[in-house]
Formats: structure tokens, sequence, C-alpha cells
């Protein structure tokens, strides 16, 4: 995914606490820096400040961090200079989402097969409602308007 021009996530989504690969192909690349390295920090006010040294690649310069807890994504680039690439004194934000929680089986809850059971069968009779409205759809109006006939062999 490329959220900015010369910035690439492996994901599509940025998602709190997991783990994503940042490809960074802007100035210092561009320029031959030998070394880049990434500041980052998440919300506001930047908490959990980190540095990483990336790697290059011929892909450009890439890193894998692990995304911590924030509203935002926080970070800007720096080489071996001390020059930085902070798009512009803006600095690069993009937003953190959160993790869906119910979608998350903990270790500690076990699954009973029980529950796995009622969704089979709800299921089931959601099928066999939708089956149903579908044929009272398409033959009652037949059946009201007298052009439903059924098939009656002929009599030899």
């Amino acid at each position: 995914m490329e959220l900015t021009k010369n910035i690439f996530f492996n994901t599509d989504k940025l998602i709190e606490n997991s783990n994503v690969k940042l490809s960074y192909t802007g100035k210092f690349f561009q320029d031959d820096s030998q070394e880049v390295f990434i500041h980052y920090g998440f919300g506001n006010n930047w908490d959990n400040l980190n540095d990483i040294k990336m790697e290059k690649t011929d892909l450009g310069f890439q890193a894998e961090l692990n995304l911590g807890t924030g509203d935002t994504f926080n970070f800007c680039f720096r080489n071996n200079n001390d020059e930085w690439d902070n798009n512009d004194g803006k600095n690069y934000i993009f937003p953190l989402e959160k993790v869906q929680n119910e979608l998350i089986v903990l270790e500690d809850e076990p699954v009973s097969l029980g529950s796995a059971k009622k969704l089979r069968k709800s299921y089931l009779w959601s099928k066999k409602i939708r089956l149903a409205v579908y044929k009272i759809i398409t033959y009652l109006p037949r059946l009201i308007s007298g052009n439903y006939k059924k098939k009656v062999k002929d009599a030899e």
C-alpha cells in the first residue's frame, strides 16, 4: 500500500500493536545516502520514541517495525549526514486503527462445539427461510392470478 509518495507499507491498514514493513524510496534513496534511520513515535506527543537503522535494498530503504498504541503513527527520516526528510516540516503522520477484539479468540477461553453447532443451525435456518421467501415471491402471484397450472399427464 502506498500512503504517500515514496513510502510503502506491506499492508492495507496500519493497525496498532502489529508488525509492519516500511519501504522508503524518497530523497535519501535517490541521493544515494549510505545510511538512513527512521525516527518514529505514536500519538500527538510522539510516545515511545524510537530510531531504527533501515536496510538498503534495490527497492529502497526498508525496516520492520512494531506499531505501538495511539491514534497516529508519526515518523521522519535521517541520513548519516544528519540531514532530515520530515515531509517539509509536517512529518509523516498516518492514522492507526484499533484492533478488533471481537474477532480474537483468547487462549484462556475454550471454544465450545455447542456454539459452532448453533451457528451451523442458524445458517441452515437462514437458507431455508430464504428459499421459502423465494418460493412465495415466485409462485404466490401465479396462484392468485390463475396463471399457475399443474402439469397434468395427457389422458390416453
